[in-house]
């Protein structure tokens, strides 16, 4: 009998909303996450890239995790970015997640040096061996010029059992479709789920297992409707709620990080939140707002009443 599948669906990487002082507004927060639970999302995904972990400090980064764990109660499996550029922090984030109560782990690659192959398969490694945790592998070659290959990442799976899945965040539906044949075809456990809205359609139908990705804070109907639909053999939804979903990875080219650009769209979506960012990003000017409320409106997911 074959190891049960851990994670699937949606899995919004969830926002961490600040007041004007950069401390976590854990209302507002709180607020967020119930919204989340009631769209239906599969899980959450806390300290992520739009978690703005890379931001943080480590106890920042501790104190989010504690306050989402204790938050969502067990309502829905909660992941927890542990990620890091020393294995050293990556392992004491991952101890503690594990020590709180995280249903599992999101590993980002270090994302300064390019590893050797050697030293990237110990870095996962080590942190594998530190928990018994569920392991996500975190691929965003573009901010780690370094891609986790199929191969490697069979390796990684082969070699690491708590190793279950992995969010392929890359404009490149081959890569998902390699992971899929490659890893899950061995393990059909194994979780893969695209990290940009726009595949999430195409990983569904490839034998994928869902979507982590930013427009789940604001859209989350969008793919929770397509995922359910899927599921359900609904195609024709699927595919007009796609449509929709699909237009809005332009929002990401709008500023770098998108950080800001995500919570604007909340904000323009209807929810009462600070758009607060850690430096070094910045609030958007008035100009860039606009370009956000283009595309959501060309999405058509704006409320009336934020219509122009």
């Amino acid at each position: 009998m074959g190891k049960e599948q851990v994670f699937k669906g949606v899995i919004p990487p969830v926002s961490t909303l600040f007041n004007e002082k950069g401390i976590v507004d854990e209302i507002q927060m709180s607020r967020l996450i119930d919204f989340l639970i009631d769209q239906g999302v599969n899980g959450l995904f806390f300290l992520g890239t739009g978690g703005e972990f890379s931001q943080m400090s480590t106890d920042e980064r501790k104190k989010v995790a504690e306050f989402a764990i204790s938050y969502v109660n067990n309502r829905v499996p909660v992941l927890i970015g542990t990620g890091s550029t020393n294995t050293r922090e990556a392992i004491e984030l991952s101890v503690h997640a594990e020590q709180i109560g995280a249903d599992g782990v999101v590993v980002i690659n270090p994302y300064y040096w390019t590893l050797s192959e050697e030293n990237l398969l110990s870095y996962y490694g080590d942190i594998a061996k530190s928990i018994d945790l569920p392991i996500i592998l975190y691929n965003l070659p573009n901010l780690t010029k370094q891609d986790l290959t199929a191969d490697l990442v069979l390796k990684l799976v082969d070699q690491n059992e708590n190793i279950v899945g992995i969010k392929d965040t890359i404009d490149s539906v081959g890569h998902i479709k390699e992971l899929i044949l490659t890893v899950k075809g061995k393990h059909p456990h194994f979780s893969v789920m695209c990290g940009f809205d726009d595949h999430l359609l195409n990983t569904l139908q490839l034998g994928g297992d869902g979507v982590i990705s930013a427009s789940g804070n604001f859209a989350p109907e969008l793919s929770v409707g397509i995922y359910q639909a899927f599921q359900k053999g609904d195609l024709e939804k699927a595919s007009r709620l796609y449509k929709q979903l699909a237009v809005l990875p332009l929002l990401y080219q709008i500023d770098s990080p998108f950080v800001n650009v995500v919570k604007e769209a909340m904000k323009l979506c209807g929810m009462d939140i600070s758009t607060y960012v850690l430096p070094p990003s910045k609030a958007l000017s008035k100009e860039k707002i606009k370009e956000v409320r283009n595309v959501l409106e060309v999405a058509n997911i704006l409320p009336s009443t934020t219509k122009v």
